[in-house]
């Protein structure tokens, strides 16, 4: 089954479908290793990640094709990459979903942001005309290769314009194709049983501690009736202050031994990246040439 096939069913499945945001292909091997079964590659964590920036539209459309290929090759399971406002007008939109999907995207989201956008849950931002928007998701739609493609139609207009104006635009955005839509940053359990059921659609929800959205467990949100729920933030959140941890130790004591029990160790982290098939491979290929002509 194609990965977009698969990604396309799971958001059907009547279990919610927990996505973490993956900032590098290492990150999305432990998620599959452990059992994820899409994982999701976002502006927020690749514009720290690849940059060491905020997500201020600093990272460009083809440094978020080159994240996103990177990530998808590593890994079997479906990615759902960011098209941010898709990086200008309808002619830029249509290069993003054909960037993004030759990355091997099995879904792609853009957002009614004005650019330059900003975090979901950063103060300031503004969104374009609905009806510019919709050309976009038409025009997004009318660019996918492969028919099973997601395109998700973000919008941000509850903090701009208040929640019956981001409801809305989340119906003309259906209307104008999207197969599963965002509506961020809503501030109250009662905004997100407003979205799930005054839109006939299959919703996403965005978590992340500490943002405008109550933190609420997959199964509550399944409750609410949302499709799919993306993790935003926590891989990217864990590693910085395992890190940050670390780094202080050196600063301190010269040494990192104190946080050993705390490391991924040699010969585990060998197996996670895949070095027993390379040497087994290796071996195959190396004992034929061994073998001398027949």
């Amino acid at each position: 089954m194609r990965k977009t096939t698969l990604l396309r069913k799971m958001i059907l499945d009547p279990e919610i479908l927990v996505i973490p945001v993956v900032h590098d292909p290492l990150c999305a091997k432990i998620a599959e290793q452990a059992g994820i079964k899409a994982i999701f590659s976002a502006g927020y964590a690749n514009s720290a990640a690849y940059l060491g920036k905020p997500d201020v539209s600093l990272l460009t459309l083809t440094e978020m094709a080159d994240c996103t290929a990177r990530i998808a090759d590593a890994v079997s399971i479906p990615v759902f990459a960011d098209g941010d406002t898709g990086h200008g007008n309808i002619t830029n939109v249509i290069r993003t979903i054909e960037l993004l999907e030759k990355a091997g995207a099995a879904g792609i989201f853009i957002e009614d942001q004005v650019f330059p956008k900003r975090c979901g849950h950063m103060e300031g931002k503004q969104v374009i005309a609905a009806e510019e928007m919709v050309a976009k998701i038409r025009a997004a739609v009318d660019a996918k290769k492969d028919p099973d493609l997601v395109i998700m139609a973000r919008t941000d207009a509850i903090a701009v314009n208040g929640i019956d104006d981001a409801l809305y635009r989340a119906g003309l955005y259906r209307d104008a194709g999207a197969d599963l839509l965002f509506v961020e940053a809503p501030e109250s359990v009662t905004q997100m049983k407003r979205i799930c059921t005054e839109v006939k659609c299959p919703m996403f929800a965005n978590m992340l501690p500490g943002g405008k959205t109550p933190h609420l467990s997959a199964k509550e949100l399944e409750e609410i009736g949302y499709s799919v729920v993306a993790d935003a933030t926590s891989c990217t959140y864990v590693i910085a202050k395992a890190v940050q941890e670390l780094f202080n130790e050196l600063h301190r004591n010269g040494s990192s031994a104190a946080l050993a029990d705390r490391m991924i160790l040699f010969d585990e982290f060998n197996r996670l990246v895949g070095l027993p098939e390379i040497r087994r491979n290796e071996e195959m290929y190396s004992s034929s040439c061994r073998g001398g002509p027949s």
